[in-house]
């Protein structure tokens, strides 16, 4: 009878033992896993090749996985299909939005029609790169418009300041707004300028008024020794506070270089007929002038004083402008009423070919001169009514 005995020295386990006439294979749990049938011969040859080698297979096999990495990866990156030209030196960020596919139904139960739509067009967030060294952005500064106004106090004063200091606002700055009073500035027209929110100087003629035929030339001569001192840079137009300005006339007035000049509509004393005075253009050359008034014949030009403008160094540097004196640009007290424009103008250009038309073609009219103070009229002290101010109807 055949036995089987336990010893308690270590086993062998690949070692074959006789058990009478039978003979026992006895193996360790890894030559069990390498002899089972649920593995193949190709894995039981890897282990065992793995086994003899060692070390240097490990090594060997991450090579290989290493380098399958590599390679998998390359192809990962390398384009197929469609893919836009992209340079290195494009930087669009542009955000295209994708196409919506909208239908729309027919009232008569007709086919629905699929179109698509954009619903953003572009949204551009950089700066497109192409553009070359040579053509870059170049930035041009606005001119200075330096805008004189002399006022007076008269019932619809602070109707007029309000209705051009509202026409200023609109205008893009850099503008200067220099108001000029007679005698001393009042509160009623400072509290006028600081609500318009345009940048203003309020000034003061000194002049004695016993002495004075005209106030307006007194106050504007005041306001151009202020430019010239100061040495202010910009388009001077003297715009009275009574006249109607468009918009577009601001515009206009900082393509002047020199000297600009464009037709005014006039409404008559007499308030019945309408009269056009200033220039008659070919371009932007004068070749003519317009004017109604016999007695006005005998000036040299026929302009409003609203109807031109001109460039402030004139004023304070005559060399640039090669004018003949140094004597101060002023406009003259003394000359007969409606002669101030062509006397002032006598010192600043000699003729007609020094002045620039503008619009072009003097077509447009871009501002007017209407007549329409209000005589003989009291004027409350400080704007303030105090009479007459209990209904005239009451309620019950």
């Amino acid at each position: 009878m055949a036995s089987i005995r336990r010893t308690l020295s270590p086993a062998h386990h690949d070692r074959q033992y006789q058990n009478g006439g039978a003979t026992i294979g006895v193996s360790s749990p890894s030559h069990k896993l390498l002899s089972s049938s649920k593995y193949p011969s190709a894995f039981q040859a890897f282990a065992v090749n793995f086994r003899r080698k060692g070390n240097q297979g490990l090594r060997r096999a991450f090579l290989r996985c290493a380098v399958f990495f590599v390679v998998g990866f390359l192809v990962g990156v390398m384009p197929f299909g469609h893919v836009d030209d992209i340079r290195a030196r494009d930087f669009s960020f542009d955000i295209k939005p994708p196409h919506v596919n909208v239908q729309f139904n027919d009232e008569g139960g007709g086919d629905r029609a699929a179109k698509h739509e954009d619903l953003v067009v572009d949204v551009r967030l950089g700066v497109d790169a192409e553009i070359g060294a040579n053509e870059g952005l170049e930035f041009v500064p606005r001119k200075q418009l330096i805008v004189v106004t002399p006022t007076y106090n008269r019932p619809i004063q602070a109707y007029f300041l309000n209705r051009l200091g509202q026409v200023l606002s609109l205008v893009p700055p850099p503008l200067l707004w220099i108001v000029v009073e007679m005698n001393s500035a009042s509160m009623e027209t400072a509290e006028i300028l600081r609500k318009t929110g345009v940048m203003y100087r309020h000034l003061v003629c000194t002049k004695n008024m016993t002495d004075v035929k005209d106030r307006g030339v007194h106050q504007r001569n005041t306001a151009l020794q202020h430019i010239e001192h100061h040495r202010l840079d910009g388009i001077v137009y003297f715009a009275d506070d009574d006249n109607i300005y468009s918009l577009e006339l601001f515009y206009s007035l900082r393509n002047i270089s020199r000297f600009g000049i464009w037709p005014v509509a006039m409404l008559a004393q007499s308030k019945n007929k309408a009269i056009l005075e200033g220039p008659v253009c070919n371009g932007s050359q004068v070749i003519g002038w317009h004017t109604n008034e016999k007695s006005k014949r005998l000036r040299r030009f026929h302009v409003d004083m609203s109807g031109f403008a001109f460039n402030s160094t004139i004023l304070w540097d005559p060399k640039r402008w090669r004018r003949p004196t140094s004597q101060p640009v002023r406009q003259l007290d003394t000359v007969k009423e409606g002669f101030q424009e062509t006397t002032f103008m006598q010192q600043v250009v000699e003729d007609e070919g020094q002045m620039e038309g503008t619009p072009a073609g003097c077509a447009t009219i871009l501002n007017w001169h209407l007549h329409l103070e209000a005589h003989d009229t009291d004027y409350p002290k400080g704007w303030l009514l105090q009479n007459n101010l209990d209904p005239t109807l009451p309620l019950k």
